[in-house]
């Protein structure tokens, strides 16, 4: 007769045989919220070329808008981890998702500098929970070995909702103007949430799960439901973990570089490649696409790793995220001494598919490291290094081309600083926090 440890350790495998896949459908929900998350973001980015003409804007100006989001953004992690986990991810993100989708409309009845700081500073309180919320989902419906990949497929929406904003919103932008761009996207995000608020349930709650599914989810840590869940960990003692520091500087490097991109990638193809406004809702969709595959690339490496017991699901993730900052360190510093459209569109695709898979896979180690209870706020905890020394990046690259007309300095600065990730993550991030160590 097999002891207990034996059946335990057959259970991934006799789940294995009898799962299904309607888990995966679960990846649609995040992947659409957050493709408008995103479009939501960027079309600030779109829309800044006529906003600098019309309400006598510069550069600097528009930089300090991204900064005022993403600084908001990043100080607003900390709570919404703590509120996904306490109150439940499904509730607390659709608050998020109507406040956001308020304050983009808002956006497009601004008139002053000072009314489109106010309505960045809501957007970024709106979309603080979204993330997090997701890495919540992520490991209540996933088992370990597959949570790159369901990562990987709804972080792509950071690069999906990028890469749909130039083409579409560039057409919206010229048949009703830059107002319409942010009035149509929040009124989308309206519609989704109440879709998601009636159709979504935890894996303990949903009727269309099979209890073979059920189980196979369960065997690796996944299945928690959607209340509040206990811990001997508080929330102030995650910052005394090696782990969570690193995934804080580690996202910090990751970030400063995307938002840079986020920022800036259509104005700089306008003014450094000759790109017509027409012609921007291609070129720059382009970069994005290597995003996608970036994020979903990543994930499926990371399963196979994890799967043919290569290496263990973390390391996996570490190992992945330490490649791709290196590599996006060295497609960053070659961009601005290329010349020519093509090979800058080639460059930019490449740094932006690397940083794609860090991002991923990022999010998708908050689930290893953390214990159930505290996914929420360890992914929110990590975002929040991330985007709070990350919001300068786009004031900071904002001065520099005031002052110096090139993006230099900016790029081979930020490439630097992407490659410092591969040293956080694989040399700080090592082991996933114990319960059993809290004092």
């Amino acid at each position: 007769m097999k002891t207990e440890q034996a059946l335990q350790a057959d259970l991934p495998v006799q789940a294995a045989k009898t799962k299904k896949n309607f888990r995966w459908t679960v990846v649609i929900w995040l992947l659409i919220g957050g493709i408008i998350n995103y479009l939501d973001r960027t079309n600030l980015s779109i829309a800044a070329p006529a906003m600098i003409e019309e309400l006598n804007l510069n550069m600097t100006h528009i930089g300090l808008l991204g900064t005022i989001f993403s600084w908001t953004y990043a100080v607003m992690q900390l709570p919404s981890g703590w509120l996904i986990d306490k109150f439940g991810a499904k509730r607390v993100y659709s608050i998020a998702v109507l406040w956001w989708s308020v304050a983009t409309a808002l956006t497009g009845a601004c008139n002053k500098m000072l009314t489109l700081i106010g309505a960045r500073f809501l957007l970024g309180v709106g979309e603080a929970p979204c993330m997090p919320s997701n890495a919540k989902i992520t490991a209540q419906w996933f088992p370990k070995s597959e949570r790159g990949l369901a990562t990987g497929f709804w972080d792509a929406s950071s690069k999906v909702g990028p890469a749909l904003a130039p083409p579409i919103l560039v057409a919206i932008q010229m048949a009703f103007g830059w107002r319409a761009l942010f009035f149509i996207t929040g009124a989308i995000g309206i519609v989704f949430i109440l879709l998601f608020m009636k159709f979504y349930k935890s894996p303990d709650q949903s009727k269309l799960l099979s209890k073979e599914e059920y189980d196979y989810i369960k065997a690796e840590g996944g299945a928690s439901n959607d209340s509040v869940e206990s811990t001997n960990i508080k929330w102030r003692e995650l910052f005394k973990y090696k782990s969570v520091w690193g995934m804080i500087f580690g996202f910090f490097c990751t970030i400063w570089i995307w938002n840079i991109f986020l920022t800036f990638l259509p104005l700089y193809l306008l003014n450094t490649q000759n790109v017509s406004f027409k012609e921007l809702g291609i070129y720059a969709a382009i970069p994005w696409v290597g995003g996608i595959v970036g994020n979903l690339g990543g994930g499926y490496i990371t399963k196979v790793l994890a799967d043919k017991k290569i290496c263990s699901p973390i390391n996996a993730k570490r190992g992945l995220i330490a490649v791709s900052a290196l590599l996006a360190a060295v497609f960053v510093i070659i961009l601005p001494f290329v010349h020519g459209l093509a090979i800058t569109i080639t460059l930019m695709t490449l740094a932006l598919c690397v940083i794609s898979a860090i991002t991923g896979s990022a999010w998708a180690l908050s689930g290893d490291v953390a214990p159930p209870a505290m996914v929420g706020s360890v992914g929110a905890i990590q975002n929040f290094g991330g985007y709070f020394g990350g919001a300068f990046a786009p004031l900071v690259t904002g001065i520099i081309l005031d002052s110096t007309g090139s993006y230099s300095i900016a790029f081979i600065s930020g490439g630097i600083i992407a490659g410092f990730a591969a040293f956080f993550y694989w040399f700080i991030v090592k082991e996933p926090i114990k319960p059993a160590e809290a004092k």
